[in-house]
Parts: structure tokens; sequence; C-alpha cells
């Protein structure tokens, strides 16, 4: 029987130092270790039940393993995206192509509900992507738009990057609130 220990995940806030730590690689038997599949349901639980964004590192609940999920779903505001629900484990960006162009982004990592912080990015519209899947097999896979901006916030993740170390333009700090404030006035 699993211990478990991930049985109420919590939110690591930025200033936690696991948050700037390189993540540990998993061996193929960890990958496919009743612990390691545990982790990740009770991360898509989470992920999904509180509402809490698109992605989630194992950093960000105290986890300091190479695993993020991935939980893209329509929304009112993302109503024409392709629903993507992944884990990635190990991941490792082989090739981005194009320029980088800025799009906003959040952390929830960094406060939460209307206070969360959001800011422009500059991400590559598309990349290559190396990883093993939940079940231990290696993959590489072509991702663009939105999920490609995903994952490379996930990924800096697990090599303890913030997205606030990117953030080049200062001025687009703005609170969720403000946020959606913006986009309403925009559609």
């Amino acid at each position: 029987m699993i211990k478990d220990s991930y049985q109420k995940l919590k939110i690591t806030q930025f200033g936690n130092p696991v948050l700037r730590q390189v993540a540990s690689n998993l061996s193929i038997s960890e990958i496919k270790s009743p612990e390691t599949k545990h982790l990740i349901n009770k991360m898509r639980e989470f992920l999904k039940t509180k509402k809490l964004g698109i992605g989630l590192a194992a950093p960000q609940v105290g986890v300091s393993k190479q695993i993020a999920i991935i939980e893209i779903q329509k929304t009112p505001i993302r109503d024409n995206i392709e629903p993507l629900s992944l884990a990635i484990i190990n991941p490792e960006i082989t090739k981005n192509y194009g320029r980088k162009t800025q799009l906003w982004e959040g952390c929830i990592s960094c406060g939460s509900g209307s206070a969360a912080l959001f800011a422009k990015v500059p991400r590559h519209k598309k990349l290559e992507l190396e990883y093993y899947d939940e079940n231990g097999t290696k993959r590489r896979e072509i991702f663009t738009d939105l999920p490609a901006h995903v994952i490379q916030h996930e990924v800096d993740h697990l090599n303890g990057v913030l997205f606030v170390d990117k953030v080049k333009d200062t001025k687009s700090y703005m609170t969720f609130s403000e946020y959606k404030k913006m986009k309403k006035s925009k559609a």
C-alpha cells in the first residue's frame, strides 16, 4: 500500500527555496513506481479541482522532482483551443523555433485569486520537447502556441526559474483582477 504523503497538496509560494532548485531527474523505475503515478494523479486532481491554472510543476507542491502536469481546457476566454492533458517527466526542450513573442502569464505560486500576479513574458511559439510520459515511454513531440508557452513555463519551474525572472517589460505587471478587466475591455 502506498503511504499517502501527497494526500493534501499545498502550493509552494515564491520565496520557498524548493522553487529555486533544479529538480531531480527520475529513473525509469521511479517513473513507473506507484508513488510517482500517485503523485501525478494527485497533481492532476489538485489542478482540476482547485481550478488554479493550466500547468503545475512538482516543485510547486514542494516536491523537487522533474514532473509537470499540463491541463489545458476550453474556457470562455480560451474557447478556440484544443484541450491537452499531459504529464511530462524529465523534460528537455531540444529545439525552439522562430522569435519569441510576449504573452500574458501568471503563476499559482505567486499569489492566488484576484491578487495573483500577471505579466508579459517572451516565449517561443513553437518548440520540440523530449520527455518521458507517465508510463516511462520516451517521447519527442512538437508543440505550438499555448501548449508551447505553458511547457516553457513548467520546464523553467523544474530548473529553478520563475516567470518573473523572464519578464522584460516590467510595466506589464498587474494583478489577476486587473488582467481580467483588461481582457474584457479588449473583447
